[in-house]
């Protein structure tokens, strides 16, 4: 990216450890514990993070499960603070996505519409305004009223994105909320909007296990590994040194891709 671009989040020297305490596994040895100290483990989740993310980037971060993605999504949104000494960054208004994030299965279709909507900071009269189209795009006219535990996955799956696209924000931190969404018919209409409901004038921060999806909206991509950054740069050469790390489990220079080890 050009050094001109707005920088719209900013990670500096970003760390995130976290204590969990041992009190023992069954009840007489908590007891126990209680009357003396418990034995404190620590987990560094993430290590030296910097980035810069610009306007209207599309920025996508990969790696396997336990490799630190959705902490550092949760310290960009203000979860999680970093621990004393790093500094995270956000501009504008922004909104962490996740397919479902507050769907109750035993709510109806119609409640969920209402639940998740505010959720997404719509008022009730917005709601209701859309509401006929979020049951229209989701193709579930005539299961209004039914409970979602009964919905097949491709149901759920339509409904969860049909209201997910309501959002609006400046900036979008998604965590894996793309792909698999419905059958390849509903696929191709959900690409369409998501194109033109998220992505156009946004910034994205995308965290996903999807390698082709990464590869088809990025403009960079950044690899993680135990909390550390593996890399940075472009899409195709991230990726392609990625699968080579997940085979070899240690990194290299290759490409004039950034890398850190």
């Amino acid at each position: 990216m050009k050094e001109q671009q707005e920088v719209v989040i900013s990670l500096k020297n970003v760390n995130k450890t976290f204590r969990i305490r041992d009190r023992g596994g069954n009840l007489q040895e908590r007891v126990k514990n209680l009357l003396r100290p418990s034995k404190v483990q620590e987990i560094q989740a993430l290590r030296d993070i910097n980035v810069d993310i610009y306007k209207g980037e599309f920025f996508g971060i990969v790696g396997h499960n336990g490799s630190g993605k959705s902490t550092l999504l949760r310290i960009m949104s203000g979860t999680y603070p970093p621990d004393r000494g790093g500094e995270a960054y956000i501009e504008g208004r922004y909104m962490r996505l996740t397919l479902g994030l507050g769907f109750d299965k035993e709510l109806t279709a119609h409640e969920n519409i209402y639940l998740n909507g505010s959720i997404l900071g719509l008022s009730m009269k917005e709601i209701g305004r859309r509401y006929h189209d979020i049951i229209d795009f989701a193709e579930l006219k005539g299961y209004e009223q039914t409970k979602v535990k009964f919905f097949s996955t491709g149901m759920l799956s339509r409904l969860k994105f049909a209201i997910a696209v309501q959002a609006d924000a400046d900036v979008f931190l998604m965590d894996e909320f793309f792909g698999g969404v419905g059958d390849i018919r509903f696929m191709e209409r959900s690409e369409q909007v998501f194109k033109e409901a998220i992505l156009k004038g946004r910034t994205i921060v995308h965290v996903s296990h999807s390698l082709k999806t990464m590869e088809a909206h990025c403009d960079r991509v950044m690899a993680l590994d135990k909390g550390k950054i593996l890399a940075i740069g472009e899409p195709s050469e991230v990726i392609s040194l990625y699968r080579k790390h997940l085979k070899n489990q240690r990194g290299r220079q290759v490409g004039g891709v950034k890398m850190n080890t």
